[in-house]
């Protein structure tokens, strides 16, 4: 049976449901700047119906209205593509980062970049060519040379502190997890208290799905909502949130990386005892990728310096300087171990030799000695002219050990004894030849290279022969360059180890750098179309996303107006039934009073 203030009962549930609804309308538009806020409604629901007589039967009329709920809009599956291709796209933006940066220090649309300094060492030698008695064209050579070996030590130093600065930042973006993980946490612990009597924690989920959005940035994830409401965050096989708990990231202790000079790291979890964690996308696996890049460059500088040291230094041997001993096996790069023995003509040499593992890929450079004799034929006459030099290993200091990256970078420099005074005349731009004119060329035995020269065949003071076969190294390939003579180092090799390649190939030097700058140049175009199309595929689904999250002011304000009417007529009902309730009950049944 239907109560007499049942109407009243009605109009009051109206009431109260668009009261609730107005607020939450409130609620969205003063939210609709919070990041991470989504459009929240209320879900009502007509009241259980009540039995009232008629004259065919009952009827059953409803009671009004209740609210059944508090919902927050939001897509799952847009949600879960905006944390994969955010991932991708802060991928692309750091990797962006570091192609800008490579690119300032490879500079060479100044005067002041390798490219420069290699042209400029080149022109020295062919200058010198021309006029090889010339004291100033020596200078120059030297100068060059000294300028460009400073140009690479200086692009290599500049990639370093590069280096330096992504594990800077890589220890940043690990703290920045563990923050996030650890409020994530907090939030999956919050939430479930607060859902425990049917409710939902919407502004509560709507803070922890900002979390995983700036998560999502650092590293890849995979988020599963479980049946109590609390997310698991799952990245790489690595479960960094489980329900209140989470993994610890952090940052290995230092390793000293010998080979590239600078301090490596690896980032572990805590709690598993040191086990690696290896990011598939975000910010934390462009740091890693960057710092192999950026290695490589190293390694590229390295083989040209490496180049220098071996081929442009065994070429430079094979010529003679201008001083009274028309002096060969000389370095140009690098060190000669320059000490000589009782007699003039005996001292201590260094070979530098490229060695590569055919099998491992491998490649070295290793600083070997020689003894080096120069030897008067036949018995010295009065004024003895014709020289025989005999080059034999022998073992100086750091004979065995291996030279890589930046080891090689250091170790290259114009020799001392071409930099001390009177060192110019050293320069072996003169070529070593028979009486015919035909190039003398050393002749490798059983661990011995020999060869034989008379002074008297060495043109003059103004030849620049070997000049020219130093320049040709800059531009032209190994096949049309001079065969150089074979290494003293040829026996007792480990397996599969050769040293006959050049550290840049067959290619010529200049055509090497070339190569990798074109190399840097395309990578990091293809990086910027990349990173352009994750933007527009990250722009069209955040716009997704909004689509059914975002706050819309029309939308609202329709709403408002929409529940405060309803409030209103709700209001004006109430009104009305109570007016006939209080006619009905202090107005009739006064007859016979």
């Amino acid at each position: 049976m239907r109560s007499t203030f049942a109407g009243l009962n009605t109009m009051v549930k109206g009431i109260q449901n668009n009261q609730l609804a107005l607020d939450t309308t409130g609620h969205n538009i003063t939210n609709a700047a919070t990041p991470g806020y989504s459009r929240q409604s209320v879900n009502s629901a007509a009241t259980n119906y009540q039995e009232r007589p008629s004259l065919y039967g009952d009827v059953l009329v409803g009671g009004g209205v209740d609210p059944t709920s508090l919902t927050r809009a939001r897509n799952v599956y847009a949600d879960k593509q905006f944390w994969s291709e955010t991932s991708a796209q802060n991928f692309y933006k750091a990797n962006k980062t570091n192609y800008d940066k490579v690119e300032s220090i490879f500079n060479d649309s100044k005067q002041t970049g390798i490219l420069n300094a290699m042209k400029q060492f080149y022109d020295s030698w062919v200058n010198l060519s021309n006029y090889a008695s010339d004291a100033a064209s020596r200078t120059a050579v030297l100068t060059k040379g000294n300028n460009l070996a400073d140009r690479i030590k200086t692009g290599a130093k500049q990639i370093q502190d590069q280096i330096a600065a992504q594990y800077d930042e890589m220890r940043i973006q690990v703290q920045k997890v563990n923050t996030i993980t650890e409020q994530i946490a907090r939030l999956n612990k919050n939430i479930m208290y607060a859902e425990t009597s049917g409710a939902m924690a919407n502004d509560l989920r709507d803070q922890r799905d900002l979390l995983v959005d700036q998560l999502s940035e650092i590293t890849n994830v995979s988020v599963q909502e479980e049946a109590n409401g609390m997310y698991t965050v799952v990245s790489n096989g690595m479960t960094l949130v489980n329900r209140e708990g989470r993994l610890t990231l952090e940052m290995s202790e230092p390793i000293n990386n010998e080979e590239y000079g600078i301090t490596d790291y690896t980032i572990r979890i805590k709690e598993a005892g040191g086990i690696g964690y290896v990011p598939q996308s975000g910010v934390l696996k462009a740091l890693q990728d960057t710092i192999v890049q950026d290695k490589g460059y190293i390694d590229h500088l390295a083989d040209i310096s490496a180049t220098l040291l071996t081929t442009f230094n065994d070429i430079h041997k094979l010529g003679a300087g201008i001083d009274a001993k028309a002096t060969t096996w000389m370095n140009f790069f690098g060190q000669n171990e320059y000490t000589e023995k009782a007699t003039n003509n005996h001292f201590n040499g260094a070979q530098y030799i490229w060695n590569v593992n055919q099998q491992t890929g491998e490649r070295w450079l290793e600083r070997k000695g020689a003894s080096v004799l120069r030897e008067e034929l036949p018995p010295p006459p009065a004024t003895p002219t014709k020289h025989k030099v005999t080059v034999t290993p022998s073992a100086v200091a750091d004979d065995t050990k291996k030279m890589k990256s930046m080891q090689i970078i250091n170790e290259l420099k114009v020799a001392d004894e071409l930099t001390a005074p009177g060192g110019q005349n050293l320069i072996g731009a003169r070529q070593i030849a028979d009486a015919s004119g035909k190039k003398v060329m050393p002749t490798p035995g059983t661990g011995i290279i020999t060869y034989e020269y008379d002074i008297a065949n060495i043109n003059g003071t103004g030849d620049g022969t070997m000049a020219v076969e130093l320049s040709k190294l800059f531009n032209i390939d190994q096949a049309s360059t001079m065969n150089v003579a074979a290494t003293l180092y040829t026996t007792g090799l480990p397996p599969n180890v050769t040293q006959s390649e050049r550290a840049v190939s067959t290619n010529s030097i200049n055509q090497y750098y070339n190569d990798v700058m074109s190399r840097l140049g395309a990578n990091a175009e293809t990086i910027d179309k990349k990173l352009k199309q994750q933007d527009d595929l990250i722009t069209q689904i955040t716009q997704w996303r909004q689509s059914t999250s975002g706050v819309n002011w029309n939308e609202e304000l329709s709403n408002m107006l929409k529940f405060q009417t309803g409030y209103g007529a709700c209001s004006r009902m109430l009104t009305s039934m109570d007016e006939m309730l209080d006619r009905l009950i202090n107005s009739t049944g006064v007859v016979g009073r």
